[in-house]
């Protein structure tokens, strides 16, 4: 004990001490006060300035500061220190045991540094572990300046996409590729590939192109189930809104089973999925995840009057797209069965106060003209002669376009389908053989 009074004396009161923390003589005070054991609390005025020392063995008790230091250090140290107040003693020690670590004397607890929680450590992982599938896609097109007269060509709009295969192939909408005359894809690691279009769905905007780049570049995204969606669930979408890099939004389905017309033909689109998840200009193209990072949809349009997200955002379900994209690397087209017609607007319909569709023009080369169906047209008077009225195909009853595109959906290339029509004051029913789609260029 004498030893340590005395090193603890030469801490404070040497001219030039040696080399150490700035702490480190107070450290090495409270260091040797623990270790003497205190003397029990007598009368006195030193006994009403106490200060209690945790300890982890036993509990604390009252320690007379001023009297213990007289004990502990030679007479001069003890005569200067006893003249300092007992509350700058007390903050003293207070420092001693924050700054240095005294042994039993040191109890304090020390915050930890704030921690994500679980699902915001499943967020991340989710972001990180999809981001290097998500692909930015940039459409060019050719223009001619007016004055050089010269060619160049000019971004003209941009989307996401994101790797399907290990061959190259992107996936993305059909509206982010529309009147390009040049593509180019941008990977996660900011490398340029130019695009090739394997193939386009205009009906359901879905696209698919592909690019050479190396094999270990391209990360394909882990494709999930949309059947069994379920209105609450988190989603999460990855893409480029605004031409900014990889942003992620989150959200939950708000609605399933919704319908949207096509952007480009204006057919619909079924079993479209709902969400909150904020989807900007720049994020058509995305993908649409689920918590364990599985594609559900694809990202494809909002309703929105201003063009920004408003809180409702459609993406195509991976289920027909999935049906979509094999056909379109098989066989670079879609094969969807039609019936070769062009039918009037559903208001001029019921502006007749008829119900069904109403056949404008059925070609003589298509299926429809070669069942016999008639088109509408004039008289040498000019008056105008209603064609037949499509009401149901297949015992389905059809009211108006959305409804016969439904039922065309559900069947396949050659197939047999009776058409019921209202032809004049009677209804006949038509047996017509569907057949493909022709190819688009």
């Amino acid at each position: 004990m004498a030893a340590a009074s005395s090193s603890a004396a030469a801490c404070f009161l040497s001219p030039s001490p040696p080399p150490r923390p700035r702490h480190h003589s107070i450290k090495h005070l409270a260091c040797a006060a623990a270790r003497s054991p205190s003397p029990s609390p007598g009368p006195g005025p030193s006994s009403s300035r106490s200060l209690a020392l945790p300890s982890s063995t036993a509990s604390a008790s009252p320690w007379p500061w001023p009297r213990r230091l007289r004990d502990l250090l030679p007479d001069e140290a003890g005569r200067i220190l006893s003249s300092a107040t007992g509350s700058l003693i007390v903050a003293l020690a207070s420092a001693a045991l924050i700054l240095g670590d005294a042994g039993s004397a040191s109890a304090f607890v020390v915050a930890t540094p704030r921690k994500l929680q679980a699902d915001e450590l499943a967020t991340v992982r989710l972001f990180q572990e999809n981001t290097p599938s998500v692909v930015y896609i940039t459409n060019l097109a050719v223009r001619q300046d007016a004055f050089t007269l010269d060619v160049l060509e000019v971004p003209q709009g941009s989307g996401s996409g994101f790797v399907w295969d290990k061959s190259g192939h992107i996936v993305t909408n059909f509206h982010v590729i529309r009147g390009a005359s040049d593509l180019r894809v941008t990977l996660a690691d900011q490398t340029v590939y130019e695009a090739q279009v394997v193939g386009f769905d205009q009906d359901k905007d879905v696209a698919v192109l592909r690019i050479k780049a190396p094999t270990d570049k391209l990360r394909p995204i882990p494709v999930g189930v949309s059947a069994d969606l379920l209105v609450g669930q988190k989603v999460f979408a990855i893409g480029n809104p605004f031409g900014l890099d990889h942003t992620l939004t989150t959200g939950v389905i708000s609605g399933l089973r919704r319908e949207i017309s096509s952007a480009a033909t204006g057919r619909p689109i079924q079993d479209v999925i709902q969400t909150d998840a904020a989807i900007n200009p720049g994020n058509s193209g995305g993908p649409l995840l689920d918590s364990s990072g599985n594609l559900i949809g694809v990202n494809t349009a909002i309703y929105s009057p201003s063009g920004a997200s408003s809180g409702v955002g459609f993406s195509i379900p991976v289920d027909t797209v999935g049906g979509i994209v094999d056909q379109l690397i098989k066989f670079g087209k879609v094969t969807r069965p039609i019936l070769g017609i062009k039918f009037a607007p559903d208001q001029s319909v019921e502006q007749l106060g008829l119900s069904g569709v109403l056949v404008l023009d059925a070609p003589p080369n298509g299926p429809a003209g070669k069942a016999g169906l008639q088109s509408t047209k004039r008289d040498s008077y000019g008056r105008l002669i209603l064609g037949d009225i499509i009401t149901s195909v297949n015992g389905t009853k059809v009211t108006n376009g959305s409804d016969l595109y439904r039922i065309l959906d559900q069947c396949k290339v050659g197939e047999k389908v009776t058409v019921e029509v209202l032809r004049g004051d009677h209804k006949e029913k038509i047996p017509v053989i569907l057949e493909p789609k022709p190819d688009e260029s």
